[in-house]
């Protein structure tokens, strides 16, 4: 099975998440560098979207704004929390919490320093699909300490190609048996394939990868959360292909 030969590397990848450093985070954070981000031709579900009528999420910043397509079929209940919390206003003004250059830019704790849902609180599961995977650029659900999911996400900030994707990590792909396109996917864009099967991807970013690059490369403190605040201002669901007034300066 290939959650089982991906074991290892998936306990690795929980630790990460849990706080082991990947790449420059840790006290120094990098400097701001234009990452050559290249084209996916895929007919991956990820690269095909957004089409007309799609949800799009729009995540107004202090770095500048980032957009991300949003797949409700695969992950209906991520979906559903993070678009109520959405409608709720909940993300508006919340700051980024942590921040690993070259690996995620999380965010979605609460003034509290937990996360919620749309269901007075409670959990709901990881959804897996072979549909979905942890591409860079991946807008994902992180998993809690209960094991299950809340308000907190991620984007995956790998670097594109074998600056992320290994030839060993190529390897362990076919020899799991991944799709050829799966991995073809991941050898153009990069990504986080540790990460596939281990929580919830319910989205991708299509437009503003360059300031999501941003954020990752602020310096960051205890904990790799930034130590210059990185804020969503506004969070915004709006359906692709219509008109939407451009975001209030502030």
């Amino acid at each position: 099975m290939r959650k089982k030969r991906w074991a290892v590397l998936a306990l690795a990848a929980v630790l990460a998440l849990a706080g082991c450093s990947f790449g420059g985070s840790g006290g120094g954070g990098t400097t701001v560098q234009k990452i050559d981000r290249p084209a996916v031709e895929s007919a991956e579900e990820q690269f095909t979207h957004p089409a007309a009528g799609d949800t799009v999420a729009v995540f107004d910043t202090s770095a500048g704004v980032f957009k991300a397509v949003l797949f409700p079929d695969k992950a209906p209940q991520a979906y559903d929390n993070f678009t109520g919390l959405v409608q709720q206003g909940y993300y508006n003004g919340l700051t980024v919490s942590r921040v690993e250059s070259g690996f995620v830019v999380e965010a979605g704790q609460g003034t509290d320093g937990k996360g919620t849902t749309i269901w007075s609180g409670s959990r709901y599961p990881v959804e897996t699909t072979d549909s979905l995977h942890h591409y860079s650029g991946a807008l994902c659900m992180g998993v809690d300490a209960s094991g299950e999911c809340a308000s907190v996400f991620y984007v995956v900030q790998t670097l594109p190609g074998n600056q992320s994707v290994t030839q060993e990590l190529v390897d362990k792909m076919n020899a799991s048996g991944y799709r050829a396109e799966v991995v073809a996917a991941y050898q153009t864009v990069g990504g986080a394939p540790y990460l596939d099967y281990t929580d919830t991807v319910f989205g991708q970013v299509y437009e503003g990868m360059d300031v999501v690059d941003r954020i990752a490369a602020t310096k960051t403190g205890l904990n790799d959360k930034p130590k210059a605040d990185q804020r969503m201002k506004k969070v915004t669901v709006e359906t692709f292909g219509v008109e939407y007034p451009e975001p209030e300066k502030m």
